[in-house]
């Protein structure tokens, strides 16, 4: 998902602090990156690990997810290193739980969002906000959501926050954690047949900060037919809007991942944004339709459209994470194939080889030729471009120059005998 950067000036210094705070709207860039990833990253352990969110402060870069060390240090699922040479700081919280979401704030802080109940020992569930330097918890805010955080941003002085807590999307103080009732749609309904609860996923802003498009397990908003995502207009107040692409409803070949929207990005002059999915295959007839294991660019000022203006499928893995830069619709997962529209676990006529990652011609949806290669595990869950190039985190060793390619593209993660350039967990691709 898109950070998008923002400048600020810090009151005692007089001098001017680069932040990239978690916000979904597109970053413009003027190249593609490098496929090649640079060599200083730091490095998780190889094992249970993955890293689902970014966000840099000037030279700071903090990490958040599911891991236990960084580089041989503890690190309790939150950490922070040098954005230029992968050195690591001081900063340490004791997370209970993963990080979904990082938010930092242009006093010091940061506003950290997920599946933890307590910070420092200190109960927190879902939200809280430390101190960028020593991680300490503001006693000040406490949210009281009662559930997950999955996706976090500032939008016009509200911190927006989405996830399984009562409401599945609110608008908080971002100095005390009060709901400011700004957002209070009724979200409810589960697309799986079984039920399973209502979330809200994922969701991204428009750079006017007009537009929300948020994704996830819902069939309706206030009464209204929404199917796995819905659009609110911004402005003095929240309204929901008619925006509603219908064959979101239908599920995709895989019964069991009826939940099947992962991202969503805007284009950075918000004129129109990506969906990207897991679900396997669609069924019969619905090519072209359904966003099953794909990525599908939608026009933000349509409002009832027919189909998407283009789908990208994978045939058959999971896309998790979207970038737009404008000049490359990035995508990260655990997929083999871009432009396999006829394949099913295989690479059907016009198939490119893309494991891990890959990016496609905004204009036209077709994969580039940019093809760094990661092992795919479960999949690249954030793309955070930057000006200086894309940060991609996983929960398996990222790198370019992998070298292992298969004849049919096959066995991706099978790399026996050839050298790898491992990034586990974290890689960077610094703008050509």
């Amino acid at each position: 998902m898109i950070r998008r950067l923002a400048l600020v000036t810090s009151v005692v210094l007089t001098s001017v602090a680069l932040i990239a705070p978690p916000a979904s709207a597109g970053f413009a860039q003027p190249a593609l990156v490098s496929a090649d990833p640079a060599d200083w990253t730091p490095r998780l352990p190889m094992g249970s690990y993955a890293v689902h969110t970014f966000a840099q402060v000037g030279d700071t870069m903090y990490a958040g997810g599911r891991f236990t060390t960084l580089s041989g240090a503890a690190r309790q699922n939150l950490a922070a290193f040098s954005a230029t040479s992968g050195a690591l700081t001081g900063f340490a919280p004791r997370v209970n739980g993963e990080v979904w979401a990082l938010v930092p704030t242009d006093d010091g802080h940061l506003l950290v969002g997920g599946s933890f109940t307590s910070i420092n020992g200190i109960a927190r569930r879902g939200i809280a906000r430390i101190r960028r330097d020593t991680g300490a918890v503001d006693p000040s805010f406490d949210a009281h959501l009662g559930g997950k955080v999955y996706d976090a941003e500032l939008v016009s002085g509200r911190l927006i926050v989405s996830g399984t807590f009562p409401g599945k999307l609110a608008a908080l103080d971002p100095m005390t954690g009060a709901d400011t009732g700004y957002l209070h749609f009724a979200i409810t309904g589960s697309v799986l047949l079984e039920g399973g609860g209502t979330r809200v996923y994922r969701f991204a802003v428009d750079p006017g900060r007009s537009h929300l498009l948020a994704i996830g397990k819902l069939t309706s908003v206030d009464g209204q037919s929404r199917a796995r995502a819905f659009m609110v207009d911004l402005g003095y107040r929240a309204i929901l809007s008619p925006w509603y692409y219908q064959p979101l409803a239908n599920p995709c070949r895989a019964g069991n991942l009826a939940d099947y929207l992962r991202d969503v990005d805007f284009s950075p002059d918000g004129s129109w944004f990506v969906m990207v999915s897991t679900g396997y295959v669609p069924r019969e007839g619905e090519r072209w339709l359904t966003v099953c294991d794909a990525a599908a660019r939608f026009e933000t000022d349509v409002l009832a459209p027919e189909r998407p203006t283009w789908i990208n499928y994978t045939g058959g893995d999971t896309l998790h994470s979207v970038a737009i830069t404008g000049v490359a619709v990035y995508l990260g997962g655990h997929n083999r194939w871009l432009d396999n529209p006829e394949g099913r676990d295989f690479a059907g006529p016009g198939a490119v080889d893309r494991p891990g990652i890959g990016a496609l011609d905004p204009v036209t949806g077709v994969a580039l030729s940019w093809n760094p290669r990661r092992t795919r595990g479960v999949g690249a869950k954030v793309l955070y471009p930057t000006p200086a190039g894309l940060w991609v985190g996983s929960d398996t060793a990222f790198g370019g120059r992998l070298g292992c390619s298969h004849p049919g593209g096959v066995n991706h993660d099978d790399c026996t005998g050839q050298t790898l350039e491992l990034h586990p967990g974290i890689g960077f691709l610094p703008l050509r």
